[in-house]
């Protein structure tokens, strides 16, 4: 366990808020925290993942506690589990080196969430998700340091309240959990989610023709007649040949890197608000405004989702015009409007805020929707 006081946040955060906390401490094992004096550290206490989804608005009075329990796979990871293979990985590893490995070993699961900033433990708080997979799909137990109790509990993920970027976790558990470890369900059995962002046309360009749809599934190939290799299957059997996770996870990653910004390169906290789900009589009133503006034809981009429609947030924002705007060091993304980034390195916390409220204004102004940001202010 490592501890600092007065410590720069700037490069533990995204966005690159040049702001400090009373104290830092980074836990790198679980006997770290019972080990810890609660009582003596500075409060509030807020625990941080790979703070890719957060904004500091100022100094952090407080402390920041970092679980650091990080899955060496070079040094093997063991898979556990009936009927399909499970792994435990540390919470402090960065999601997306998870992601590379399943594809190293040709496990199916967490393909379609490749490059999504943040860490495992964050994953089952956030319930992250992409392409049409969120974290919920793949989890199959929460490993946590019960504040309440004070003591390690296995938390089964159905009891979380998973929706769509939320669990339990962040409504009435807030506080009370600090995860250390998550395991995850996969499975040696082709089963890749390929019908959304693109990704589906991508990979027929992989293959050079058009994949079919069998049973609300993509399928590259289809063997008619008997088959030759003695094993008896039938008529009506459908043949994956080709598309691997490690294809699905090259093509993800191929597809975000033309929209979204690397946080390498320009500060951001990737999506910063939530796609709104309306009523169908709601939508239908943005149908109406949207061929005011844009012509009879035109077809307002949404999606069926149970309790209404959903609606892409990212194109309401750039109906209004706001696609490259700028509030001083903050900006709309060019290449993505659902992107909030720190287009210069120096943006301030009141500059992005303000860029946020403009946006949320314009767009209640204009469609009587009110966003809400995905990204946790601190």
């Amino acid at each position: 366990m490592l501890s600092f006081q007065d410590f720069d946040l700037s490069k533990r955060n995204t966005f690159r808020m040049k702001v400090k906390c009373a104290l830092y401490i980074e836990v790198t094992e679980e006997a770290d925290l019972p080990a810890l004096d609660w009582d003596s550290l500075p409060k509030p206490v807020f625990v941080m993942g790979g703070g890719s989804n957060l904004l500091f608005t100022r100094d952090f009075p407080g402390t920041v506690l970092h679980i650091g329990i990080k899955t060496d796979f070079g040094r093997g990871v063991i898979l556990t589990g009936t009927p399909g293979p499970k792994v435990t990985i540390g919470a402090g590893t960065v999601f997306d080196d998870f992601c590379a490995w399943a594809a190293s070993e040709n496990l199916w699961g967490p393909e379609n969430l490749s490059l999504i900033p943040g860490e495992c433990g964050a994953s089952a708080v956030q319930n992250i998700g992409a392409y049409g997979v969120e974290a919920k799909d793949i989890i199959a137990v929460i490993r946590a340091w019960d504040m309440l109790e004070r003591k390690f509990v296995d938390i089964d993920p159905a009891d979380c309240q998973y929706g769509y970027r939320t669990s339990s976790f962040k409504t009435e558990w807030k506080g009370r959990y600090i995860i250390t470890s998550v395991t995850y369900k996969l499975s040696k059995e082709p089963n890749p989610i390929l019908d959304y962002g693109g990704v589906r046309r991508a990979i027929e360009e992989s293959f050079g023709g058009v994949l079919s749809q069998t049973c609300g599934h993509p399928r590259p190939h289809k063997r008619e007649g008997p088959i030759a290799d003695g094993r008896g299957r039938s008529e009506a059997e459908t043949v994956w040949e080709g598309i691997s996770p490690k294809l699905v996870r090259d093509t993800i990653i191929a597809i975000r890197r033309k929209k979204l910004p690397d946080p390498e390169e320009i500060g951001s906290a990737g999506s910063f608000f939530c796609n709104p789900v309306i009523s169908r009589e709601h939508f239908g009133l943005i149908v109406k405004t949207a061929k005011e503006d844009n012509g009879p034809d035109y077809e307002v981009p949404h999606y069926e989702v149970p309790g209404g429609i959903k609606v892409p947030a990212a194109w309401m924002i750039e109906q209004c015009g706001f696609k490259g705007a700028a509030n001083g060091g903050a900006q709309v993304y060019r290449n993505q409007p659902l992107v909030i980034v720190n287009a210069t390195g120096t943006a301030t916390p009141e500059e992005i805020i303000g860029l946020e409220q403009r946006v949320i204004d314009t767009i209640y102004t204009k469609y009587g929707i009110t966003l809400h940001p995905e990204v946790e202010h601190v």
